[in-house]
């Protein structure tokens, strides 16, 4: 049973003249809907070949269980890791860093990857299940009996796979250290105040993300990649270095094909500059 399932659907005729798709890709690990590492597997394979397709403009992830998003890592697997390296004495120091695991390398390539990405939360999604929301460029949650968040610290670890840093640049220091010490998981209603998703839905979650996917498929892809690129590094770029980037980056796109051409239909009355 493959654990990733990949829905193409095309996208409506844009500004642009490349063919187009959105990606749906499903998590589908019944009974429970946890992540584990024959998940993450199948997880690595179908992100790089998405990444990799230049007609796929923008990925959707959703559960495929009722729900369920990502429910959380599977705990088992981090109790056989733990037995594993209790047995040979292994010793942790913050000067000497752990290296990435797969899992991490995948949520950075979702964050710097040049199209978007959208989490479509179906149900919950907690422990590394949100950890994996937050690595996502837009997270919309639907309404409903679910939970959200980092409770690791009630088995007494800590997230582990971006929960402290991503939290914290999401919902501020006080709040990332309220909801991470009491183990306090949220309402999509309440993830939604908090900013830790943009909104909360009423109705099939996936429905509001295929639209916005649609809208966002059809914007110029060079524009999308430099917009992406230049506010995902603000936070860790100084000012000065950030305002000469986004410059370059600004007159790149102004001599770009798709530049030329939309600005010009503006000027010509073709086309307005809003939505």
């Amino acid at each position: 049973m493959s654990r990733i399932e990949i829905e193409r659907r095309d996208a409506a005729a844009p500004p642009v003249v490349i063919p187009q798709a959105i990606a749906i890709i499903r998590f589908n690990n019944p009974p429970k809907g946890y992540m584990n590492a024959a998940m993450v597997a199948e997880l690595e394979a179908a992100v790089d070949t998405l990444l990799a397709d230049e007609t796929v403009r923008v990925l959707v992830f959703t559960g495929a269980l009722k729900g369920v998003f990502v429910e959380h890592y599977d705990v088992s697997e981090l109790v056989a890791l733990s037995e594993r390296l209790r047995a040979k004495g292994t010793a942790f120091s913050l000067d000497r860093p752990s290296p990435e695991s797969t899992y991490h390398k995948i949520l950075a390539k979702l964050e710097a990857a040049p199209k978007p990405v959208i989490a479509a939360i179906n149900g919950t999604a907690m422990g590394g299940g949100f950890e994996f929301c937050m690595a996502c460029d837009i997270r919309l949650a639907e309404r409903g009996p679910y939970w959200l968040g980092q409770p690791e610290i009630n088995i007494g670890i800590l997230a582990g796979a971006g929960g402290t840093q991503r939290l914290v640049r999401l919902v501020g220091e006080a709040r990332a250290l309220e909801l991470s010490l009491m183990g306090r998981t949220v309402s999509p209603d309440e993830a939604a105040t908090l900013g830790m998703v943009h909104a909360a839905v009423d109705g099939p979650v996936l429905e509001a993300a295929l639209a916005m996917a649609e809208r966002l498929a059809g914007q110029p892809p060079k524009a999308v990649a430099h917009i992406k690129r230049l506010v995902r590094s603000a936070a860790e770029t100084p000012l000065s270095q950030g305002l000469a980037n986004e410059r370059t980056l600004f007159l790149d796109l102004a001599v770009s094909d798709d530049g030329h051409r939309l600005m010009s239909e503006f000027v010509a009355g073709r086309r307005t500059i809003r939505d």
